[in-house]
């Protein structure tokens, strides 16, 4: 579903992404994990459209983000961790809004609508005003939007942050459950190193712009000589604090760009 072969990223006097390559399989959960500054950031912006590659290939769904980009962006839902929803219409608008966006033909708009709410657990406040729902509301409302126009993919940019154990265990059930039931692949990156030993088919670990390790969660382990991922993150990127990437307010102002470039 994913494919991408010596991806580099310069940007003036920066090599932000050194000649990284990796698959994702079609149903594959697939994690992309690194430290702060790693270059997880740049890659995404180039699998989305919103940066163009210095070199490299990347095929997603098929397509190539730098000259089919409207057949890109039909191909994935992308959730980041900061909310886009517009708080003053209800969940069932804001859900009709992006139907009509992604041109979701109107005949199987609102069956479609209503299946995603179901699955998610929120049909029943379809008519409420978003202002009115929790933080794990918000991003199971935002898994389902993300979800509407039957894209191959899903991005999720760190989709449980914030939450309470709970509620993070009630979403992945979703993730998973969507997984299975569309076939959808899942593209995500997370800090939580145990969300993704236990939710993740595969991983790839990015560090300082090159690819550090890929495998299962076990394969990594059993390379790092370690007993969980979290242990096998640090022996592969050390334990220095980094600087941050950019920030959640950035990420939304990127989504806000590709909306307008052509969605």
């Amino acid at each position: 579903m994913i494919t991408v072969r010596n991806l580099t990223k310069k940007f003036k006097n920066l090599v932000a992404v050194v000649k990284i390559s990796f698959e994702v399989a079609r149903g594959e959960v697939f994690a992309f994990l690194g430290p702060n500054g790693a270059g997880k950031t740049t890659t995404i912006k180039m699998l989305t459209t919103l940066l163009i590659p210095t070199s490299g290939e990347i095929r997603l769904n098929g397509y190539d983000p730098v000259t089919e980009q409207d057949a890109v962006r039909r191909s994935f839902g992308i959730v980041f961790q900061d909310p886009s929803l517009d708080n003053q219409l209800t969940a069932y608008e804001n859900m009709d809004i992006h139907a009509v966006l992604y041109k979701v033909p109107r005949s199987g708009r609102k069956a479609r609508i209503e299946d995603l709410l179901r699955l998610v657990q929120l049909w029943e406040r379809r008519n409420d005003k978003v202002e009115k729902f929790s933080g794990g509301m918000k991003r199971r409302l935002e898994i389902a939007r993300g979800l509407l126009h039957h894209p191959a993919i899903l991005f999720l940019d760190e989709p449980t942050l914030g939450l309470d154990p709970q509620t993070r265990n009630l979403i992945w059930e979703h993730v998973k459950e969507l997984n299975r039931s569309e076939g959808v692949t899942v593209f995500l990156t997370t800090q939580l190193m145990e969300e993704a030993e236990r939710m993740t088919d595969k991983i790839a670990i990015i560090d300082h712009g090159r690819i550090a390790a890929q495998g299962s969660p076990q394969e990594l382990k059993e390379q790092t000589k370690t007993t969980s991922l979290e242990q096998a993150f640090l022996a592969l990127t050390g334990s220095t604090i980094r600087e941050e990437e950019a920030g959640s307010g950035d990420r939304l102002r990127a989504w806000l760009a590709m909306r307008r470039g052509g969605r």
